[in-house]
C-alpha cells in the first residue's frame, strides 16, 4: 500500500476537468478571495451603497425639516402675540383665552 507522493493529488483528481489545471484553479481561488473575502468585496460594496442611499434620504428629510422650521420662524416673527397667547397662555387683564386644539 503505497501512498502518493503529492497529498493534493487525490483532491485534485476529484475536481472537474477544467479545474484540474492549476492556472484555472488559481484563477478561481483568486476570484473567490476578491469577491467574498477582500476588504472591497461585493458584499461590502453593497452595504456601502445601501448606507449611502440611507444617508441621502436622511439629508433630504432634514432639508425638508429645515425648510419647515424657517417657514415657521418667519410665521413666528409675524405673529408673536398669537404664539405667546396659544403656547404660554398669556392674556390681557380683562380677557379670557380659550385654546381649541384640532386633532
Amino acid at each position: 500500500m503505497a501512498l502518493s507522493q503529492n497529498p493534493w493529488q487525490s483532491l485534485l483528481s476529484r475536481l472537474p476537468t477544467p479545474l484540474q489545471n492549476r492556472y484555472y484553479l488559481t484563477l478561481v481561488v483568486f476570484l473567490f478571495i476578491l469577491v467574498f473575502l477582500d476588504k472591497h468585496s461585493v458584499w461590502t460594496q453593497f452595504r456601502l451603497h445601501r448606507a449611502q442611499q440611507r444617508l441621502e434620504n436622511d439629508c433630504k428629510f432634514y432639508e425638508e425639516k429645515i425648510k419647515e422650521a424657517r417657514e415657521e420662524a418667519e410665521d413666528f416673527d409675524l405673529t408673536k402675540e398669537k404664539y405667546a397667547r396659544e403656547h404660554y397662555f398669556m392674556k390681557r387683564s380683562n380677557e379670557d383665552v380659550f385654546i381649541i386644539k384640532d386633532q
